[in-house]
């Protein structure tokens, strides 16, 4: 199975990229972010049919997606919304005893409160899903540099919103023991991993970035992760996607 996000900064604007990536990399769950757009703007290319989707957006701003390939449903996915959900910031769909969810964290600059809160709300949201004997896969941008090897050293600066102790710090409890960073796990020694740069005097070019795009997934899913890359040669967003490999 192929796990994949990927924050598109604008779907219009990246209708041909995505499509034609989907069908070089054929992923099986797709999650994406930052839609920019409402339900009935999203091109109708980008509805594939062999996918199940969910489109939960808002106009010029923010929004996610959730894709299932339809041989992994007898029926439809149930699609819902936790009730913490705002500015249409998470969708999450069941497979077997597995929730899926598409997350797109605040990035804090404008209400850093609402970030905080935001993140307290998914914490307990995971916390509440792992009691009732479910397993998690939590994919999108979380808008947080885990731990300072998460960002180039020119890009350190100490306050900054997405590497704040008190964010970095709900991070670790959003991982808890009940889930994993695939993609640090699988390159534990890798200090050049990022997945967004910014957009400007070719940052992405010369890798000078910071990694807030995740796959977290509950161990016993982690456990069976073969790869967990960035895609750094996909398409022209500021974030990159990043696909998981599962056995």
């Amino acid at each position: 199975m192929k796990i994949a996000t990927w924050n598109v900064n604008g779907i219009r604007a990246r209708e041909t990229q995505l499509c034609d990536w989907l069908e070089r990399d054929q992923p099986d769950v797709v999650c994406l972010q930052e839609l920019k757009a409402e339900p009935g703007q999203i091109p109708a290319r980008c509805s594939l049919a062999d996918y199940h989707v969910f489109w939960h957006g808002r106009r010029a701003y923010s929004g996610v997606s959730l894709h299932f390939r339809k041989s992994l449903f007898d029926g439809e996915p149930q699609f819902s919304h936790p009730e913490f959900d705002m500015e249409s910031r998470i969708v999450q769909a069941q497979l077997g005893n597995v929730v899926f969810a598409s997350v797109y964290v605040p990035n804090g600059g404008k209400d850093y409160a609402a970030k905080l809160a935001f993140l307290e709300a998914l914490v307990g949201w995971t916390k509440h899903l792992h009691d009732e004997g479910r397993e998690i896969v939590l994919c999108g941008d979380i808008n947080i540099a885990r731990a300072d090897r998460d960002v180039h050293p020119r890009e350190r600066k100490e306050g900054v919103i997405g590497q704040r102790p008190e964010e970095r710090e709900l991070f670790a409890m959003l991982l808890g023991e009940h889930r994993v960073d695939v993609g640090r796990t699988l390159a534990p020694d890798q200090d050049d991993l990022f997945t967004w740069w910014p957009p400007w005097r070719n940052m992405r070019e010369r890798n000078i970035g910071w990694r807030i795009d995740y796959i977290l997934a509950a161990p016993s899913i982690a456990s069976r992760a073969a790869t967990c890359a960035v895609l750094t040669d996909i398409g022209t967003s500021d974030h990159a996607p990043v696909l998981m490999t599962i056995s």
